[in-house]
């Protein structure tokens, strides 16, 4: 007798190491690979133009890729726990295979589709090691079920053992089947995407992180804070959307001082998520409560977001995000530790806005970054204060980055780009940039009073 398994697509878009497909693929004659567009997720604003348009280059990339190997991508609508249970029935599957994830929403729908399945009395088979490179819950502290600081999760997860990564199917067998047509960007949350937006899918993922690999990742250790050189990865929105696996790009990531810098990354994304596993609404609540009653929005969050705050290095990060959908993580620091501890406003207003605009915008790295920087978080120093002066004359010594994004600012040399107040009145005159929203040194002592601690020095 024939067998046929449902193998669902989420964050995994991908055919190379693939626990998931490899499992229904070893697990019957035949698979059908499914796609489901949550209605929930696509009409409540979640998925922002920049993600949408990247996730529909992912799923042309995956329906590409699944044809390669005599398969194809079936595109279904509407609730997901409905659509997988009905093409289920459909095939008369003998298994559903389906990625693990951990955000509350993610945890919610595994828990309906279990229930669903089992009442239909079907196979539910579900991969932890697929998005992730170590589970959450594969390490943790004797007396708890999660790390809260990242130093001894590091040391546990470095020591942790990873599987080998995996190559894509020789061959898929399938089974005909109404397939859908795969989505345009219109169709999955409409709107204007950056304009400087790459291309998303499996294809272009694997091709920057081959190109990396060849050279630029030996000097990431020394230049991964550099803005000016731009010297990071670029990897995070295929992480995010799985187009390619962290397992594999730890696996090639080598010995040499920029592949561990590299590796460590992976283990904050792995940090968080296991936060969030253990804590979901750590999304929308403080994780650790500080007293604070922030600031709600007004003119300053609107120069925030506009990158009009008058200091250069928190406008170029702004203007970034607009012109390309990501910004650098150097800057992601600098410019939400601006608005949480110079302007005090709320945490959640800033990851909001960061998620109508990261073509990368992940719950579990974009909220607990967040929460990391405004001290609500993981943070075992929660009342630092990034200068974002000092931060930019450090990491932009020469202005490069702030003169890339900032055109007001692109006549400007060296390290005066990052103080214009400093000019004279005359070089002020030509320049149709504004004076800072806030003074940074009395910003920084009224955030330290409304912690209820003395202000440190500048």
């Amino acid at each position: 007798m024939t067998t046929t398994a449902l193998v669902v697509f989420t964050r995994d878009l991908r055919v190379h190491d693939n626990p998931t497909l490899r499992g229904a693929v070893d697990a019957a004659d035949r698979v059908v690979a499914l796609f489901v567009i949550d209605e929930r997720i696509a009409d409540s604003g979640f998925g922002c133009p920049n993600r949408a348009a990247f996730l529909a280059d992912c799923l042309h990339d995956l329906d590409a890729g699944l044809r390669r190997l005599g398969s194809f991508l079936v595109m279904r609508r509407g609730d997901p726990i409905d659509q997988i249970a009905q093409l289920a029935d459909r095939l008369d599957a003998s298994s559903i295979h389906v990625s693990l994830d951990w955000s509350a929403y993610a945890q919610r729908r595994s828990e309906r589709l279990r229930a669903r399945l089992t009442a239909d009395g079907r196979a539910l088979v579900e991969y932890a090691e697929t998005i992730p490179l170590v589970p959450p819950g594969s390490v943790h502290p004797q007396d708890k079920d999660h790390y809260s600081v990242f130093t001894p999760f590091h040391r546990r997860w470095s020591q942790a053992v990873v599987r080998t990564p995996l190559d894509a199917p020789e061959r898929i067998s399938s089974r005909r089947v109404d397939r859908g047509s795969v989505p345009t960007v219109m169709e999955l949350g409409g709107g204007n995407p950056a304009p400087e937006l790459p291309a998303g899918g499996e294809t272009a993922g694997r091709a920057r992180l081959d190109a990396w690999m060849r050279d630029a990742v030996h000097q990431y250790a020394d230049h991964g804070d550099d803005l000016s050189a731009d010297a990071t990865s670029h990897l995070s929105a295929y992480l995010h959307f799985g187009c390619v696996s962290p397992v594999e790009v730890a696996a090639r990531a080598g010995d040499s001082a920029g592949g561990a810098a590299l590796v460590r990354q992976l283990a904050w994304r792995d940090f968080h998520l296991q936060v969030l596993a253990a804590r979901p609404d750590a999304s929308r609540r403080d994780y650790r409560g500080r007293g604070d009653r922030w600031r709600r929005g007004g003119e300053d969050f609107v120069a925030w977001s506009e990158g009009r705050t008058g200091i250069p290095i928190v406008d170029a990060g702004m203007r970034q995000l607009v012109r390309e959908g990501w910004m650098h993580n150097r800057t992601r620091m600098i410019v939400a530790s601006f608005l949480t501890k110079h302007l005090y406003v709320d945490w959640r207003e800033g990851a909001a806005y960061f998620l109508n605009h990261l073509v990368d915008g992940d719950i579990a790295q974009n909220q607990l970054n967040w929460q990391w920087v405004a001290g609500t978080g993981t943070d075992t120093r929660p009342n630092r204060v990034l200068n974002p002066i000092r931060q930019a004359e450090r990491f932009d010594p020469h202005g490069t980055y702030v003169r890339r994004y900032v055109d007001e600012l692109a006549s400007i040399g060296g390290r005066r780009v990052h103080r214009p107040w400093d000019l004279s009145p005359e070089e002020r005159a030509e320049l149709d940039y504004p004076y800072p929203v806030v003074n940074l040194d009395d910003a920084r002592r009224a955030f330290h009073t409304a912690r209820g601690e003395t202000p440190d020095a500048p």
